[in-house]
């Protein structure tokens, strides 16, 4: 065998290792999550602080574990790549359970019922359904979430805009530059609610459900945190930090 098709072979079995391996936690009582925090009200960062209800959730769910969180920030679409690669033990950034994702890495109970939705200007009228994209529309979509492949295979008319941040897909609709945006629905609620220029088709496109990714060998900590999962909804805790960041008093 050849020397580079060895060290070829060497590098692809220490990556599958590597891959296979429980995480290597330098402090067991800390867990180590990844997150977008670009997605209002699910993650985002304010006054240099990162809040919301993924934030706020995963807190509680750590307490309740007795754990404290390391918080890896990392884009959207290097979640998954980095949950396998061992750079963190959980993904909480308002990740969709998709039986595509399934096939690579686990999920927690569902913690939250979203869907994709539709964001268009209100002075187009030219979009009143999901439907009307499909007339060349041009949408805008975030690498890696479940928008670009839901436009993909449903929507052959649309010519999609994909951008690495959240926030590009709601400037570029600002600013005319595309129809649409699709997106989940809290983070199209929440940009509308603060956004007048803006509205939020009233026909979705999915239900979806928002799970906590984990390596499909960490089965002990999964248990964990459904177990956590379950004790917050017992003890009020999930229903008032759903009341805090969805039933808007404004």
């Amino acid at each position: 065998m050849k020397l580079s098709k060895l060290l070829c072979a060497v590098t692809a079995s220490l990556a599958l290792l590597v891959a296979a391996a429980p995480a290597a936690r330098a402090d067991g009582n800390v867990i180590r999550v990844g997150t977008d925090a670009t997605f209002p009200p699910m993650e985002f960062v304010k006054d240099g602080k990162r809040t919301g209800f993924d934030i706020e959730l995963m807190e509680a769910l750590a307490k309740t574990m007795g754990k404290k969180i390391q918080w890896i920030d990392i884009d959207f679409k290097g979640l998954i790549p980095g949950l396998i690669s061992n750079r963190f033990d959980i993904a909480a950034s308002a990740i969709y359970m998709t039986d595509e994702r399934r096939k690579v890495v686990n999920f927690s109970d569902p913690y939250y019922r979203g869907g994709l939705a539709v964001l268009v200007r209100r002075d187009d009228t030219s979009i009143k359904v999901p439907e009307d994209l499909n007339r060349g529309k041009r949408v805008s979509v975030q690498v890696g979430t479940k928008s670009v492949s839901y436009l993909r295979d449903n929507f052959p008319g649309v010519e999609r805009v994909e951008v690495e941040k959240n926030q590009a897909m709601f400037d570029l609709l600002a600013t005319g530059r595309v129809n649409a945006v699709v997106t989940g629905r809290p983070a199209a609620v929440e940009y509308a609610r603060t956004q007048p220029l803006v509205r939020v088709l009233d026909k979705g496109l999915t239900t979806e459900l928002y799970g906590f990714a984990l390596r499909k060998n960490d089965t002990a900590l999964a248990e964990q945190l459904n177990k956590a999962l379950q004790t917050l909804r017992m003890n009020g805790t999930y229903d008032a930090l759903t009341d805090k960041w969805f039933t808007r008093k404004d």
